[in-house]
């Protein structure tokens, strides 16, 4: 499967051949290929950016990941802790729990920079603060969310230069280069729904 530029880190759980793992992920930075094991079945959490683990900084995290250990069917370890291992109806529950732990915490800062607003600190301060909390610069997360904001459109059926005007890129080479990069598409894949199963929610498109 391509796996697709992310700017959020997350949880995922899967079972395959009788065993159970567990396993952070971290944002990740550009395109690559990733693994899906046959007969596997997986349980992910996105976590917000801006929210971090208390025990693993977020750049150690970047562009990888950590595989929990003693991980079992019912539970798995976290930061010392032990918790149920979610399914998609209570994925919510645990991150309640986690949060109530102090094991995920959210960095006001950082919170505030996201809802476009300027904190009483200096811009190298603020850079400096964003990517020890998230991974990734103030530009790397808006260069990810357009292109991926951008292949969504183009599967859409949005023609190439809308998405150039509508998410002000310079021109159509500079969009074809962030869909290479961030996404591992051309904006005819992404149109014509070719290149093969993709880790990105893509609108169906409708014919009549």
């Amino acid at each position: 499967m391509t796996s697709v530029a992310a700017v959020r880190w997350g949880l995922v759980f899967w079972e395959q051949a009788g065993t159970a793992w567990a396993a952070v992920t971290g944002p990740e930075t550009r395109t690559g290929t990733a693994p899906v094991p046959e007969g596997a079945t997986f349980t992910g959490i996105d976590f917000a950016v801006g929210t971090s683990l208390r025990a693993v900084p977020t750049p150690a995290l970047t562009d990888g990941g950590i595989t929990l250990p003693d991980t079992t069917h019912r539970t798995f370890r976290l930061d010392g802790a032990r918790f149920e291992t979610p399914g998609p109806d209570d994925a919510e529950a645990l991150v309640e729990r986690l949060v109530r732990a102090g094991i995920v915490v959210r960095d006001e800062v950082v919170a505030d920079v996201l809802r476009g607003h300027r904190p009483d600190l200096s811009g190298r301060t603020v850079e400096r603060r964003f990517r020890t909390v998230t991974g990734l610069t103030q530009g790397a997360v808006r260069q990810i969310e357009r292109a991926r904001t951008a292949a969504q459109l183009l599967a859409s059926g949005e023609p190439a230069a809308d998405v150039v005007a509508k998410l002000d890129y310079f021109d159509e080479p500079h969009l074809a280069r962030a869909l290479r990069s961030y996404v591992g598409r051309t904006a005819g894949q992404l149109r014509d729904g070719a290149g093969g199963a993709i880790a990105l929610d893509l609108p169906q498109r409708r014919t009549s």
